[in-house]
C-alpha cells in the first residue's frame, strides 16, 4: 500500500487480540475473578507486544458488554454483570494495549466493543434483538464505554444488535448524539464483521448501496469487509446523498489513528519479531500468564476443607473429559496461541506431585451422551486417595454464535460425576467453562468444586498451585452464577420493586420451584484463610457537594493461613426521584494478612459518584439518605450497613 497506493498510505492491520496472542491468558471472564486492574493491564500489555511483533497494530478488543444471561456465549469475552467492573477494566485494558506512546512499536490501538448493550439481547440469543430503555443503556451499558473512552481508547465498534428496531450500525443518535457528543469520542467507529452488510437482513436497507449511506451518515468510519463503503460512498456523493465534508472528517480520523500509531513514520515498525521477545521476555509472559490463572481461579465450595489437598499424596484419580485437553483450557479467541504449549490439569498435578501415581481416564467424551466408558473410569478410582473430576464445556460452547437454552453440564458428564460421587471418596470438581454452569446437584455432592473458567496457556501449572495450595485463592465471581437457566438473566444490583423478594410471602418478587438467589452471589470466592469483620464506620454522616464519604473497617484473618480477602463496598440510595438499584459496587478493597492479624482499612467516595441518570436522561445528584455496606460478597447475609446524608 505505502509503495504502490498514489498518496503512499499505509496499511492498518488488525487482529481480534482478546486473551493474548501467543502466550494465551485467562478468557476476559475469567480474568474479570482477579478485581486486579494492575493484571488487567499487564495482561494487554504483553498481549500487545507479541502481537505487535507480528504486524498488527490495532486490536477488536477490549470487550465491555455487560452480560447477565448465562445463555449467552460472549459472557466470555466480557467482564460480568457490574458496571463499575467494567469500567475499571475498560480502562486498564485500554491502557495495557497501548501504552504511554501509541507510537511505539510494542503497542495496540484498542477498540472497545460493542456499542451497546450486545450483553442484552433478548434469551442470549446471539444477534438478536436488545430491547433497553435509554435509561438502562446510559447507566449500565455505556459507563464501561465512558471509562475506555476517558483511558483514550482509540476505537469503538458497534454491536450486531438491534435497539428498538435500529440496527447500531445505522444508529446515528447513538453513534452520534451520545457516542460523539455526549461521551466525546473523537476516534475512529469500525463496524463488527460485515455489520453494514447485514442491514440488508435486518431490514433497513434493500441493498449495499443504502447500508453504505445509512451506516456512514450513522457515524461508521471503516466499514469492515462488506464493501459496502468502497462500492457505494462515491456514488452517494456524486446524488448529495452522503456529505463530502463528512467524507474528510471521516478519513481524517481513520489517518489521524494511523499517524498516532507511527506508521507515516515508519509503516513496518510493527512485525519485527525481535521486539519485546527475547527468551527472558517469553519467560515473565508466561509467568504472568500463571499469575493471571492463579487470580482466577474462584473456589465456589470446600467441604471440611478438603482443599488444598497434601502434597504427599501417593495416589490420585484424575477422571473427566478435560484432563488430558489443553485445547478447552485456551478458550476462545485463543489467537496464535497453541495446544502444544499449554499445560494441561494432568500435567500440571504431574508436575507438582512427581512421585504420585495417577490414573487417568476421560469415562466420557463431553458432548456425547455414551455412558460406556464410565465403568472403566470407576475402575481408576479403586487406589485413589483423592478424585480430581474434570468437568465442563468444550472451548467451542462458549463465545461467538454459542448461546446456549440449556446451561448444564451437556452429554453423559453428569451420570459421570453421580457414579463418581457414589463411591464415596473425596471429590474436587474442575469446572471448565466460558460462562456460569446450572447445576446444584453438583454443588450438593461435591466435597469442593473449583471454577476454573478457560485459564489459558498456564492453565494446569496454576490450577495445581491453588489445588495443593502453594497459592491461597483469591479468585472472586464478578457475575450471579445462576441455580437453573430459568433464574437468567440474574445479576446482584436489581431494583427492589413494589413487591420485594422475601421468602414465604406469596404475593412478592419470588419463584414458586426455586429460590429466588443465586447459587452463588456476585463477589463470592471462598479462601483457605477465614476473614472477619470486625467493626464498620462511616464517619462521614453528613456529606455536600464536592466532599467525600469516609468509611473505616477492620479486618481480622481468623484462619491458620496467610491471604489475601476482598471487600466490597456497596451504596444504596433509598428514595429517590426513580427507583434506585437495592445495591451498587462503589469499589473494592482487597489486603493480604498473615493469621491472627487485623487490619483498619479506609475507603473514600466522591459525593458526584452518588449520581445517577434521572427522568430527563441528565446526569443529577439528589439529596436525601444512603446506606452504605461493606462485605466479602453481595450476599445480604454478610452485609455489613451503615448509613449517611447527602445534603445538598
Amino acid at each position: 500500500a505505502v509503495d504502490e497506493s498514489r498518496l503512499g498510505i499505509p496499511l492498518l492491520l488488525c487482529h481480534d487480540i482478546i486473551h493474548g496472542h501467543r502466550t494465551i491468558f485467562p478468557t476476559p471472564l475469567a480474568e474479570a475473578c482477579a478485581f486486579n486492574p494492575t493484571l488487567w493491564k499487564q495482561t494487554a500489555q504483553a498481549a500487545a507486544q507479541e502481537a505487535s511483533a507480528e504486524g498488527v497494530a490495532l486490536t477488536f478488543a477490549p470487550m465491555l458488554d455487560i452480560a447477565r444471561d448465562a445463555r449467552w456465549g460472549r459472557m466470555v469475552e466480557g467482564p460480568g454483570e457490574d458496571t463499575w467492573l467494567a469500567a475499571q477494566i475498560g480502562a486498564a485494558k485500554t491502557r495495557g494495549f497501548q501504552g504511554e506512546d501509541l507510537s511505539l512499536a510494542s503497542t495496540l490501538a484498542a477498540t472497545a466493543k460493542h456499542f451497546g448493550a450486545y450483553g442484552a439481547v433478548t434469551a442470549g440469543r446471539e444477534y438478536a434483538s436488545a430491547d433497553v430503555s435509554e435509561r438502562t443503556l446510559l447507566e449500565i451499558y455505556l459507563p464501561p464505554f465512558a471509562a475506555a473512552i476517558a483511558a483514550g481508547v482509540a476505537a469503538i465498534m458497534p454491536a450486531f444488535n438491534d435497539i428498538a428496531g435500529l440496527p447500531m450500525t445505522a444508529n446515528a443518535h447513538l453513534l452520534k448524539e451520545i457516542l460523539r457528543q455526549r461521551l466525546g469520542f473523537k476516534g475512529v467507529v469500525i463496524s463488527d464483521y460485515n455489520a453494514v452488510g447485514e442491514l440488508l437482513n435486518h431490514g433497513v436497507a434493500q441493498d449495499l448501496f443504502e447500508a453504505a449511506v445509512l451506516a456512514f451518515n450513522a457515524g461508521v468510519d471503516i466499514d469492515m469487509t462488506s464493501n459496502a463503503f468502497i462500492d457505494g460512498l462515491p456514488v452517494a456523493v456524486d446524488r448529495g446523498l452522503v456529505s463530502l465534508n463528512e467524507i474528510d472528517n471521516s478519513v481524517r480520523r481513520v489517518l489521524r489513528l494511523k499517524d498516532r500509531l507511527g506508521l507515516f513514520d515508519d509503516p513496518y515498525r510493527r512485525g519485527n519479531s525481535t521486539v519485546c521477545n527475547t527468551k527472558k521476555d517469553q519467560d515473565l509472559r508466561r509467568s504472568l500468564a500463571r499469575q493471571a490463572a492463579q487470580q482466577a481461579i474462584v473456589l465456589l465450595t470446600n467441604n471440611d476443607q478438603l482443599l488444598p489437598l497434601r502434597n504427599d499424596l501417593t495416589r490420585l484419580a484424575m477422571i473427566g473429559p478435560f484432563v488430558v485437553d489443553a485445547g478447552a483450557m485456551l478458550g476462545s479467541w485463543a489467537s496464535a496461541g497453541h495446544e502444544e504449549k499449554t499445560v494441561s490439569f494432568f500435567e500440571g498435578v504431574q508436575t507438582a506431585l512427581p512421585n504420585c501415581h495417577i490414573d487417568l481416564v476421560a469415562g466420557v467424551d463431553a458432548l456425547k451422551d455414551d455412558v460406556s466408558g464410565i465403568d472403566q473410569a470407576l475402575v481408576a478410582c479403586r487406589e485413589a486417595q483423592v478424585i480430581l473430576l474434570c468437568l465442563g464445556e468444550t472451548a467451542e460452547m462458549s463465545g461467538e454464535a454459542a448461546s446456549r437454552a440449556d446451561i448444564g453440564l451437556p452429554g453423559a458428564q453428569r451420570a459421570l460425576a453421580e457414579a463418581i460421587f457414589a463411591l464415596g471418596k473425596p471429590v474436587v470438581v474442575l469446572l471448565t467453562s466460558g460462562r456460569p454452569l446450572a447445576a446444584p446437584w453438583l454443588f450438593d455432592r461435591a466435597d469442593a468444586v473449583l471454577a476454573t473458567w478457560q485459564l489459558g496457556s498456564e492453565a494446569g501449572h496454576a490450577l495445581a498451585d491453588i489445588v495443593f495450595g502453594v497459592i491461597n485463592p483469591t479468585g472472586r465471581l464478578p457475575l450471579s452464577w445462576p441455580r437453573a437457566v430459568g433464574q437468567a438473566p440474574i445479576f446482584y444490583n436489581q431494583r427492589a420493586t413494589g413487591r420485594p423478594t422475601e421468602i414465604g410471602v406469596h404475593y412478592s418478587s419470588c419463584y414458586i420451584d426455586t429460590l429466588s438467589s443465586p447459587q452463588f452471589p456476585f463477589g463470592h470466592g471462598l479462601s483457605y484463610s477465614v476473614f472477619s469483620l470486625l467493626e464498620f464506620s462511616c464517619l462521614t454522616p453528613l456529606v455536600k457537594r464536592g466532599e467525600r464519604i469516609e468509611l473505616s473497617v477492620r479486618l481480622r484473618n481468623e484462619g491458620p493461613r496467610p491471604g489475601e480477602a476482598t471487600l466490597f463496598f456497596f451504596i444504596r440510595d433509598l428514595v429517590a426521584s426513580v427507583a434506585r438499584p437495592v445495591l451498587e459496587l462503589k469499589g473494592v478493597k482487597k489486603v493480604f494478612l498473615a493469621p491472627g492479624l487485623e487490619e483498619l482499612l479506609s475507603f473514600s467516595l466522591a459525593v458526584e459518584e452518588l449520581a445517577f441518570v434521572d427522568r430527563a436522561l441528565g446526569v443529577t445528584l439528589e439529596a436525601g439518605r444512603f446506606e452504605v455496606y461493606v462485605g466479602q460478597s453481595a450476599d445480604p447475609a454478610g452485609l455489613v450497613k451503615q448509613s449517611f446524608d447527602l445534603d445538598l
